[in-house]
């Protein structure tokens, strides 16, 4: 899909592109790409590596554009959040963004624009603008990760199952790969600091790096507390196996003195006791049960049981 956006407080879509506006480029078709790549010249390889989900924040100049790339956090069927990349080309004030990935970061930025007449003066304050809104983004996003770890918790404390805790490894997976892409985001943000410096808004800039610390910072406590929170559980899961060890242990230890009278009374020899005796059967399981019982109370005792 392809928008074309002209800005006048706040992005509006237009019909048809007009010199100085923004592309929007999302989930294009083959031909899509083929036909905007001819039309404004978009430089091939910097799409190739766009597609690549795992291409990593970087600025580049390739063809006479200025080309970036963003990790923004997306929903996801096997993980809950994932981070894809965001593709940025500028040349003079014509603005591309292409996404090949369906998200609602593109779409939420400018409804904020509409909504707040946000000043957007420079390609520069539209990139930053972008990046603060990826940071915004990740810290939602870190609030929903973290009331399913919650939820998860609740049903952990019930009864231990491996699907909860695949659970909470896949959000463990989550919460390394949002740490690699803000930290990835800070890297790219000192880099355009470094390039650009006073053609920056300061104040924009100040605001931007701010946004990327907090959601680093949310992140490596989330990740720690979710650490802890696996090896508190894989304790109890060693905790709970070796508790069965020991009842399963007592139980047969308990069935063994049982057994072991009748297996010496069942030998085809004689043990001292009259096949005439009448009592002997009654004797022989009676002696059994009541040193199996002893053993039971002394096991209770030491707390196996």
């Amino acid at each position: 899909m392809v928008t074309y956006m002209k800005y006048s407080e706040g992005f509006s879509a237009i019909n048809e592109w007009t010199p100085g506006c923004w592309v929007n480029i999302e989930t294009p078709t083959l031909d899509e790409l083929t036909n905007l790549r001819a039309r404004f010249g978009l430089p091939e390889d910097f799409l190739n590596d766009i597609s690549d989900i795992d291409e990593r924040p970087r600025v580049e100049h390739n063809d006479g554009w200025e080309c970036i790339v963003l990790r923004i956090p997306v929903r996801d069927n096997d993980m809950p959040f994932i981070t894809i990349p965001l593709g940025i080309m500028i040349k003079d004030e014509n603005i591309v963004t292409v996404c090949l990935y369906k998200n609602t970061l593109v779409s939420d930025f400018i409804e904020h624009t509409q909504k707040r007449h946000t000043a957007i003066s420079s390609s520069s304050d539209f990139v930053l603008r972008l990046l603060k809104s990826s940071a915004y983004w990740y810290i939602r996003n870190l609030k929903d990760v973290k009331k399913i770890v919650a939820d998860a918790e609740v049903d952990l404390k019930k009864s231990i199952r491996n699907e909860d805790l695949l659970k909470l490894m896949n959000l463990q997976k989550t919460f390394v790969i949002f740490a690699t892409s803000i930290s990835g985001n800070n890297i790219f943000l000192e880099r355009i600091n470094r390039l650009y410096g006073k053609k920056l808004d300061m104040g924009l800039l100040e605001d931007v790096s701010i946004e990327l610390r907090q959601a680093d910072s949310t992140v490596a406590i989330a990740t720690q507390m979710l650490d802890r929170t696996m090896d508190t559980y894989a304790s109890v899961i060693s905790n709970n196996v070796n508790a069965i060890m020991k009842r399963l242990t007592s139980i047969s230890l308990i069935l063994m003195i049982p057994t072991l009278i009748a297996s010496f009374y069942g030998m085809n020899v004689d043990v001292g006791i009259s096949m005439e005796n009448q009592r002997a059967f009654v004797s022989i399981i009676g002696a059994g049960f009541i040193l199996a019982a002893i053993t039971c109370l002394w096991l209770r005792k030491i707390r196996w049981l």
